[in-house]
C-alpha cells in the first residue's frame, strides 16, 4: 500500500508539472543582442535575432504563427508531414522568404516555392543573412530499411551572435549527434518508435553537453524523467521544458 502511494504521489506530481509547462518564448544573449526561442508545436520553433525570424518546421494550425514575425528563413528537415506541411506554409507570408532544405524537402516542395528554395546536403554550410547554417545527419538506427535514411533529411546547427544552436530533426542516438562540439543551445527529439527514447536520448546530450537543452518532438514522452536523468549527473546542462503540445 505505501509503494502504490508513492506511485500515486510521483504521479500526481508529474501531471501538476507538465500542466505549469508553458510556451512563452525564452530571451537567450548573444553577441549581437539577444536571440528569442519560441516553442511552437512539436518540432517547429521558431528563432528569432537580429531583425530576422528564422522558422524550423512549420506545422499545424497557422493561428500558431498569426502574432509572429514573418519568416525571413525557412529550415525544414524532412519531408514527412509534421514537418514539410504544405498546408501550414499556405499560411505564411512566404514572398520573401527563403527556404533551406535536402533534396529529398525539394522534390515534395509545391512549386510556388522552388524558386526560393536552398538545398543543402549533409556536411554543407551556407551563410544566409549573417547566419550561418550548417546541414548535419538525422537518421534511424539500423539504417537499412528506417523510417529516416542516412543523407534524407537534415539536422542543423544555426549560427547566430556566437552562439551555436543545433535542431536536431528526427534521429537516433547517432555519432554525428554525439561528436557534436561547443553546442550553446540544443533541440533534441525523443519519440517512439519513430525517434529514440528518453535514455538514448539523455546518454547522447550527456555526451556533446549543451549549454542549454530543449527535449522537443517529444509526443507521449516522460520528459520529467529526462530532465531527472541528465540532472543528476551534473553537467551544468541547462534543461528547460517547454509546452510544446498547447492544445493538449
Amino acid at each position: 500500500m505505501r509503494y502504490f502511494l508513492i506511485f500515486v504521489i510521483f504521479a500526481l506530481f508529474s501531471i501538476s508539472a507538465q500542466a505549469q509547462l508553458n510556451n512563452d518564448p525564452d530571451r537567450i544573449e548573444t553577441e549581437n543582442g539577444d536571440l528569442l526561442v519560441h516553442p511552437i508545436l512539436h518540432g517547429s520553433v521558431i528563432f528569432e535575432w537580429n531583425g530576422l525570424n528564422v522558422y524550423v518546421d512549420p506545422w499545424g494550425d497557422g493561428s500558431l504563427y498569426e502574432r509572429k514575425g514573418t519568416p525571413d528563413l525557412i529550415l525544414i528537415t524532412h519531408p514527412h508531414g509534421d514537418h514539410l506541411s504544405p498546408k501550414t506554409l499556405s499560411s505564411l507570408q512566404t514572398e520573401n522568404t527563403i527556404f533551406i532544405v535536402p533534396q529529398a524537402v525539394a522534390d515534395e516542395m509545391p512549386g510556388e516555392y522552388k524558386k526560393q528554395t536552398i538545398i543543402l546536403e549533409n556536411g554543407e554550410t551556407l551563410e544566409q543573412q549573417g547566419i550561418t547554417i550548417e546541414a548535419t545527419a538525422m537518421y534511424n538506427l539500423p539504417n537499412k530499411g528506417a523510417r529516416h535514411t542516412k543523407g534524407w533529411g537534415n539536422g542543423y546547427v544555426l549560427t547566430m551572435g556566437g552562439k551555436d544552436i543545433y535542431v536536431s530533426g528526427d534521429t537516433e542516438d547517432i555519432p554525428e549527434m554525439r561528436n557534436l562540439e561547443d553546442i550553446d543551445i540544443a533541440f533534441v527529439c525523443m519519440n517512439l518508435p519513430y525517434t529514440m527514447d528518453i535514455y538514448q536520448a539523455a546518454s547522447a546530450v550527456l555526451e556533446f553537453e549543451p549549454g542549454i537543452m530543449y527535449p522537443y518532438h517529444h509526443r507521449g514522452q516522460d520528459i520529467e524523467r529526462f530532465k531527472e536523468i541528465v540532472d543528476w549527473e551534473g553537467k551544468n546542462i541547462d534543461v528547460r521544458l517547454k509546452n510544446w503540445y498547447p492544445d493538449q
